[in-house]
């Protein structure tokens, strides 16, 4: 299907990792000003999403990632549409990365909240090797294609399988991700913790919304490992919400804990509100694994250093938010699904 030999991939990919690496003037000037149009996308979250991308794009990962699929089995390309979301900078960067991978053709409705980073990346890409500049369009509204790849929002996927549902898909829902606390961490285990928490103001599938934690665990050791994060809250759209959610507590008599920029509550759900984290005991890891694999269908990914056995992806402290090439979302192998269209 791919016009480009496995070989010329990894050149060319490899060739976009060291500038997203090592961001010129322009890719500076983007990085810095894009709080302008989306007030999430700070200078600091955008730097990181960017450079995240850059080291994810090495020659030896992106060998291992492409190498066991057969990208020439089929010699039509095919038009595959991309719905991307826009909650963390060029969160979709992935999908149309392996679309372009396979030799398909990437019709990408980029989200409102993030359709400039992804534009300039791919001009990027095509400057590397021109051949791309006609491997994708930005489209406003997906019109005649072979797949579709859509992400978004629980209530959005019933629309996108209502409108898409006739076609070879993936249509991708809420997500959240949790961590699991042995007692045993160290204190900088905690403080990478507070990166799977914190980074892009928790706005990602791949960012810890609830911990599970020992009954008894000394919930101070926590907040003392997590301090140095405390700036976070000079952030005003994230103030606000950590704002809003205590006024709420407090005006409920609600049980919480607050440290003056994070709420924790005890809370049996996974999904916390902004600027909240919830939390549940747990008497041993067995009822953690049971707790896990009955949940996997919502869990993107699970922190922590215990050797777990569940269906869920499951990182070392500080990593939900550093995927590797072939970390899929859902689990889903999208290079699997647009080689075999």
């Amino acid at each position: 299907m791919s016009k480009f030999t496995t070989k010329e991939l990894i050149n060319t990919f490899s060739k976009l990792g060291e500038q997203l690496s090592n961001p010129d003037i322009e890719l500076t000037e983007l990085i810095t000003n894009e709080h302008i149009y989306n007030a999430w996308f700070t200078p600091e979250s955008v730097e990181n999403a960017v450079k995240s991308i850059g080291k994810m794009l090495n020659e030896p990962d992106l060998t291992t990632w492409l190498n066991p699929y057969d990208l020439h089995k089929n010699t039509s390309p095919k038009k595959i549409g991309l719905i991307l979301a826009g909650n963390i900078p060029l969160v979709g960067f992935h999908d149309v990365l392996s679309v372009l991978a396979t030799g398909n053709h990437a019709l990408i409705k980029a989200s409102v909240q993030d359709a400039r980073l992804i534009k300039h990346v791919l001009e990027k890409l095509s400057v590397i090797d021109s051949r791309f500049k006609n491997q994708y369009s930005f489209v406003e509204r997906l019109i005649d294609f072979d797949a579709v790849i859509a992400t978004g929002s629980n209530n959005s996927s019933r629309y996108f399988e209502y409108y898409f549902g006739k076609v070879p898909n993936i249509i991708r829902k809420n997500r959240n991700s949790l961590a699991v606390i042995t007692g045993n961490e160290t204190e900088e285990q905690l403080y990478n913790l507070g990166h799977d928490i914190f980074d892009y103001y928790g706005l990602g599938c791949r960012n810890v919304s609830k911990i599970l934690i020992p009954r008894g665990y000394p919930i101070a050791t926590f907040f003392e490992a997590i301090e140095p994060y405390q700036p976070i809250i000079h952030h005003n759209k994230y103030n606000n919400n950590y704002g809003y959610n205590k006024s709420i507590y407090l005006v409920g008599s609600e049980q919480h804990l607050d440290n003056g920029f994070l709420l924790l509550r005890e809370d049996e759900n996974f999904v916390s509100p902004l600027a909240v984290l919830f939390y549940s005991y747990y008497d041993d890891l067995q009822s953690v694994e049971k707790l896990i694999n009955a949940e996997a269908e919502n869990i993107q990914c699970v922190v922590s250093s215990a050797l777990l056995n569940v269906k869920s992806q499951v990182v070392n402290f500080g990593q939900s938010q550093q995927p590797q090439l072939w970390d899929y979302a859902d689990g889903i192998d999208t290079m699997d699904f647009l080689a075999n269209l």
